[in-house]
């Protein structure tokens, strides 16, 4: 009944003053002062995201001296913050939809903060493991919250580099953690990695809230002053709100999806691609290669103050090329790009694990490994890395957001729990297994992407979610 309701309801022309409304041309609005400073505050998030996914590495050998961690009590230590980052998976969806996206964001950074002072402050192993138990509740909010608040408030030509910007602020702290990581102490640099997030805070006064919450929730009035802050104030705002609340009506009249209601045929599309995207990303060694640098450059024979400075420099210019591509190649061309050279990159560092026991290519392993490394860092950055969070805040219509949005983030966490902590027994294991394991789930991800992901620029969040959603129902 409700797939009749919502192919109905597609199908309708909407009319305006009794006659039939031909398509509109498009208006291309600016980008205003108002969307910059509230994408630019969003983004403070994304910063601390960064920073607390890269602090594990460049802090290995400090913490491990200081507190006197065996490798098993750092290995937890490494990968408690996923275990938070799933509790926060769970909560995050709901918070953001039932407060809004700003006090969804200002809740995550009270709780990274906490995070962050527990571990500068720790004095044993059990104040170290909760603060990074709480970086990975707040972090797991932020993931979802900012790039659906920057896609719902960003106009359509702009949207993919808006919010990419997400990825882009996560790498700056990813690569800020690994140059300073050398310098400073680990406790000065996790007070280092509370600065954005107490910046967030403040600068929650000054964000506006998305319109499409303000609208789902009825604030009708709130709705029409914050999408004509956005868009500017001479701006004609009449043709985008309109739609806005026509997707919104027909959203609210199939009804509001609990988490098992996400198992039926009309979302299974959205599903597979948003899972799927989460699922891979973490089995192809995303989250274990930022965790383990140093272990890894450890092994192979690199300098691991070489290693740490080189990624920091690399990275930047490499999600800078891929921030200003997304909207002109694509989501799917630069994903495909990106998981193939994860999957060479890893290639590579494996093959450098091999040399280390043929005699005459011993010297070779360092450069391989490092080049390997650089070469994952490189394509993680255009695509692999932040463009599923994209998708992901693109592609679930309003009415299941939350509940989609938690289960997909909770699939991230969950995988990365799993790699990050099984990653130095495997390595142990084989330390060449393990990275050819990683090379073969990009290379799998490949044929993923090029089956299944959609090509989403330059179209609305209500066009993409409909013709997800439709594509299904002309099945039945």
């Amino acid at each position: 009944m409700e797939e009749g309701l919502r192919a109905n309801l597609l199908e309708a022309k909407p009319e305006r003053n009794g006659e039939t409304a031909s398509p509109p041309s498009p208006t291309i609005y600016s980008a205003t002062a108002g969307l910059l400073l509230s994408t630019s505050l969003a983004v403070c998030g994304s910063f601390c995201y960064g920073i607390a996914i890269g602090y594990s590495s460049p802090v290995e050998s400090g913490i491990m001296e200081d507190l006197g961690l065996s490798l098993a009590a750092y290995s937890v230590f490494g990968s408690i913050m996923t275990v938070g980052g799933m509790i926060g998976a769970i909560l995050s969806g709901k918070i953001a939809d039932i407060f809004g996206r700003r006090i969804a964001m200002g809740f995550s950074e009270i709780i990274c903060t906490m995070g962050w002072l527990a571990i500068a402050f720790a004095k044993d192993a059990l104040w170290l493991d909760l603060g990074r138990f709480f970086l990975g509740v707040g972090i797991a909010i932020i993931a979802y919250v900012v790039p659906v608040y920057i896609a719902e408030i960003v106009p359509k030509h702009i949207r993919g580099e808006f919010t990419a910007l997400h990825q882009l602020m996560i790498t700056f702290g990813f690569s800020l953690v690994y140059f300073m990581g050398n310098l400073i102490s680990w406790r000065t640099l996790a007070l280092v990695g509370a600065i954005p997030s107490i910046l967030q805070l403040l600068g929650l006064f000054f964000m506006t809230e998305s319109p499409r919450w303000l609208v789902k929730v009825g604030r009708e009035k709130e709705f029409e002053t914050a999408l004509q802050h956005l868009r500017g104030k001479n701006a004609d705002i009449s043709e985008e709100a309109a739609d806005i609340r026509d997707h919104i009506e027909i959203s609210q009249q199939i009804s509001e999806a609990k988490i098992f209601d996400l198992f039926q045929r009309r979302y299974a599309n959205a599903l597979i691609i948003g899972v799927g995207l989460m699922l891979l990303q973490q089995l192809g060694g995303n989250s274990a290669l930022g965790y383990y640098a140093s272990t890894i450059f450890e092994q192979a024979g690199v300098s691991t103050s070489v290693g740490s400075t080189a990624i920091a420099i690399i990275e930047i210019p490499a999600v800078i090329v891929g921030v200003l591509l997304l909207d002109r190649a694509g989501r799917r061309p630069l994903l495909m790009i990106s998981a193939a050279g994860m999957g060479f990159g890893c290639f590579l560092i494996g093959l450098s694990y091999c040399f280390r026991e043929v005699k005459n290519l011993q010297e070779a392993t360092p450069f391989l490994a490092l080049t390997g490394f650089l070469v994952c860092a490189v394509f993680n950055s255009i695509g692999m890395a932040g463009i599923p969070f994209v998708i992901m805040s693109e592609i679930f219509p309003i009415n299941v957001k939350a509940s989609a949005g938690s289960l997909v983030i909770l699939v991230n966490w969950s995988c990365s729990w799993i790699v990050t902590y099984t990653f130095n027994f495997m390595m142990q294991w084989s330390s060449a297994g393990t990275l050819f394991i990683f090379a073969g789930v990009g290379f799998f991800t490949v044929l993923f992407i090029a089956k299944l992901v959609p090509e989403t620029k330059g179209r609305t969040l209500e066009e993409i979610q409909d013709s997800i959603s439709t594509s299904f129902l002309r099945w039945d």
